[in-house]
């Protein structure tokens, strides 16, 4: 018969287990005091932000694309007095006749001229936007803003209302 000896790989085997069966105290997965939600996080208003005034240069800037804007508009106010005689000659003409192409041509001059205007409220926006991604003072940038976009505005609804009398 075998003899049943404990080999000494057995032997760590069984210490092993027996060392994880004896009763011990762990410490409880309780909320401790340190835990606990207690005080306040008031945070302390910020400051209030007061924009930086636009730089002289902007405000130049500004100046010379309003005064060129409104420049602009008084030769689109005396090129659309032009075009109104061949608007009016054309108004019943058939597309494509002598007094509709001559319209369709004085109408096109007339767009032409309105460009100059839209350049200035572009380069407008541009100052604009620079200042609102720098935090500056936005009123005088929008104020000039708002003049040059009623003048381009007027301007598009004349020339809407010259094509609709011609008819495209």
């Amino acid at each position: 018969m075998k003899s049943h000896a404990f080999t000494p790989a057995a032997m760590a085997t069984t210490l092993l287990l027996a060392a994880c069966a004896t009763p011990q105290d762990y410490p409880s997965l309780a909320v401790r005091d340190s835990e606990r939600v207690s005080g306040s996080f008031a945070v302390p208003p910020a400051p209030a932000f007061t924009p930086a005034p636009p730089s002289g240069e902007t405000l130049a800037q500004l100046g010379e694309l309003a005064a060129s804007a409104r420049a602009a508009h008084q030769r689109f106010l005396a090129a659309a007095d032009e075009t109104r005689g061949p608007v009016q000659q054309a108004a019943g003409a058939q597309i494509g006749s002598l007094e509709w192409s001559r319209a369709q041509a004085a109408i096109a001059a007339l767009q032409a001229t309105r460009s100059d205007a839209i350049i200035a409220l572009a380069d407008i926006d541009r100052l604009y936007v620079t200042a609102a991604v720098e935090g500056n003072e936005l009123d005088a940038v929008g104020q000039a803003r708002g003049e040059v976009a009623g003048m381009v505005e007027a301007q598009d609804e004349l020339l809407a209302a010259m094509l609709g009398t011609v008819g495209s």
